[in-house]
Order: C-alpha cells, then structure tokens, then sequence
C-alpha cells in the first residue's frame, strides 16, 4: 500500500479504551489512531479530513493535559446540524478516534461502556467543535479554519478537466500531488489553522 510519505510523520492519537480492555481486544485498552488510520476508514486525505483529525488531536491534548484521554468518556458537539458543511464528515472521524456517536452507538454491557448519545448537533457553540469530558465537566472549544493555507494556482483548472474527462494520466497524477501537498502544508501549520479555548 503507498501513500504519501508525511502521513508517516503525523503526531498519533493515544487512548485508555476500557471496553477494549474488559473485552481483551487491546492489551491495556491502550488503543493508538494515526492519521493513516482515519484516510483507510475515510477513504480519502483531504483538508477537511485533515482537519478533523487536527480537530481531536489538539482538542484532546488541551481537554486532558498530562493525562491519557478515555475513549468512550468524551461529549461531542458541533453547532451545525450533521448534514450541514462539513460536519458529517468531521463527526464521522472524531466517532472513529473517540468512540462518541449520536444514538446508534453501543449501548453498553451492564451499564458501563456505551458510547451512545455522546455527539450532539446543533449546539450552542461558535466553534468547530466542543469537547467534554464526562468525569470532569471539563470543556475544550476547538475551530478549525484552513483558509490560509490555499492550493496550488493550476489546482482548479486541472480539476476541472478531471471532473470533464478530458485529464490526461499525468493530469491526474499532477492533481493528487498538489491535492496531498495541501494536506502536508495544513498538518505543518498547525498552529496557524487550528485555535483551542
């Protein structure tokens, strides 16, 4: 399997997953996400998805400081609806990493574990997304605006003959390149793209 070689050097997600742990799934329950991991489930590397990734890397690393983040014990909000933008999208990844869904989530073994009713929509926030964890109350506020990284100039215009059909093959490879060398420009300017209250 090739991909591009910087989603090799993307910051990993680390997390305590008790249901993995009373299961036996993980040794620990220590569970790890690389950005990789969220392009094979996602199907694709783009900013948006870049950006959800971002999203719950920094918002965990404020949300929990010095401590492992608890997968299935993190609450969820975005002030969109889940078909609105991007949010779906960004929801779909953040409920990969942490385990938190709307209602079709695991509804638990005894009272413990589930991770149902843990991402809510149409919240009252102004950022991307809000993160809270469930032992503390604590809360993270977490905006993602990639607007300052743009594409490359030719971009658009060889998009635009991929979407017509009339691409030549190194159209296509052309596009994918200058489409990943976004992503990389994003994930090295963190700083820039991504804002935690």
């Amino acid at each position: 399997m090739k991909y591009p070689k910087f989603f090799d050097t993307i910051e990993t997600i680390k997390l305590q997953d008790k249901l993995s742990a009373f299961l036996g799934s993980l040794e620990d329950g220590l569970v790890e996400f690389s950005y990789l991991d969220v392009v094979k489930a996602t199907g694709h590397s783009c900013p948006t998805v870049a950006g959800a990734y971002l999203v719950t890397l920094e918002g965990l690393k404020a949300l929990y400081k010095d401590e492992m983040p608890v997968r299935g014990e993190i609450f969820v909000s975005f002030r969109e609806t889940a078909a609105e933008g991007v949010a779906g999208v960004i929801g779909n990844v953040i409920t990969q990493i942490t385990g938190a869904t709307t209602t079709s989530g695991f509804k638990g073994i005894g009272g413990n574990f589930a991770r149902h009713s843990l991402m809510e929509f149409e919240a009252d926030t102004n950022a991307s997304v809000r993160l809270k964890r469930l032992d503390t109350g604590a809360t993270v506020e977490v905006t993602y605006d990639p607007s300052g990284i743009p594409g490359h100039p030719r971009q658009q215009e060889i998009m635009e003959r991929l979407m017509q059909g009339m691409a030549t093959s190194e159209d296509k490879a052309e596009f994918g390149t200058m489409w990943q060398q976004r992503v990389e420009a994003i994930f090295n300017s963190i700083d820039k793209v991504i804002t935690v209250a």
